[in-house]
């Protein structure tokens, strides 16, 4: 029987300009995702994922500590809990990528898997912080992650969580393949010039490489008053042979919903045994610093 799974991907506009109170962004953008929230449910989505930062503009556009106010604990943080409520009322798989804090001056880009009867089961941090042209000047802002690369067995099937410039890196995303991951969400907040060209490359190749389903996310809009660059859109769903299933809009908030069968990630490796090829005994110049 085909293990057939309805995914959904939300990419959003920011619904205030960036001077603007953060507080009164966040409720803003809250209330506009679980408008998206019921419509997807209303649609039969098993698992949903928002963008990077969700509740949020992409404030690491300028260093300014009051985007800090943004910040909340995992999983005892107001966002966590409401949208743990939200799950088990819908009976939906949700991944919430928020700015999570974990101590005085401790923040993290991190998301949290939330199954579908409303439990907490983990959470993932970035790994991978950028600090390398303007308009992205992330390590003022994070840590880097520390948890590892967890893969949580969800209602949905075996998920996995990479934040937006992780997928640089095809170290995590074969780590996630190793822990057993069937799909993995990549919430992002991208412009278009400098990485435009790589959106469709990389995280399909790591769906190939790693046989598995990626479920790639990105916001739209140009955001003021910074004005970086245009944030594409284009999430998408690919499936374990690099092919594209499922694309959204360049330029507009859209919820992405299709559906994906996990069969099809055996079928795949029968095909092509690269866990079985590996040669990790011969990588240690991967790890080396």
């Amino acid at each position: 029987m085909p293990r057939n799974v309805r995914i959904g991907l939300i990419q959003a506009t920011v619904t205030h300009p960036g001077d603007a109170d953060p507080a009164v962004i966040k409720a803003a953008m809250i209330e506009k995702h679980l408008a998206f929230i019921g419509e997807a449910a209303a649609k039969g989505v098993q698992v949903l994922c928002m963008q990077e930062l969700f509740y949020g503009p992409y404030f690491c556009a300028e260093q300014k500590t009051h985007w800090y106010g943004l910040t909340e604990a995992i999983p005892d943080g107001p966002t966590t809990r409401l949208m743990m409520e939200t799950a088990k009322r819908l009976g939906m798989v949700l991944i919430v990528p928020i700015y999570e804090v974990d101590g005085t001056g401790i923040y993290y880009n991190a998301a949290s898997v939330i199954d579908a009867d409303g439990s907490y089961l983990g959470k993932y941090r970035k790994h991978h912080i950028p600090h390398c042209h303007p308009g992205f000047w992330e390590k003022f802002y994070f840590r880097p992650g520390n948890l590892g690369y967890p893969v949580f067995q969800t209602a949905a099937g075996r998920i996995g969580v990479y934040i937006c410039y992780d997928r640089h890196f095809p170290e995590g995303a074969r780590c996630l393949g190793l822990h057993g991951a069937e799909i993995v969400f990549n919430p992002s907040a991208t412009v278009a010039g400098k990485s435009e060209h790589l959106w469709k490359l990389e995280q399909p190749a790591h769906a190939v490489a790693n046989q598995y389903f990626i479920a790639a996310i990105n916001r739209v809009g140009t955001e003021q008053p910074w004005a970086i660059g245009e944030f594409y859109g284009q999430s998408y769903v690919c499936d374990p042979r690099g092919q594209m299933v499922a694309v959204a809009s360049r330029d507009k908030d859209e919820l992405l919903v299709t559906d994906i069968d996990l069969d099809q990630i055996q079928e795949v490796r029968d095909a092509w045994q690269f866990y079985r090829d590996r040669r990790p005994e011969t990588y240690d110049a991967i790890v080396e610093p």
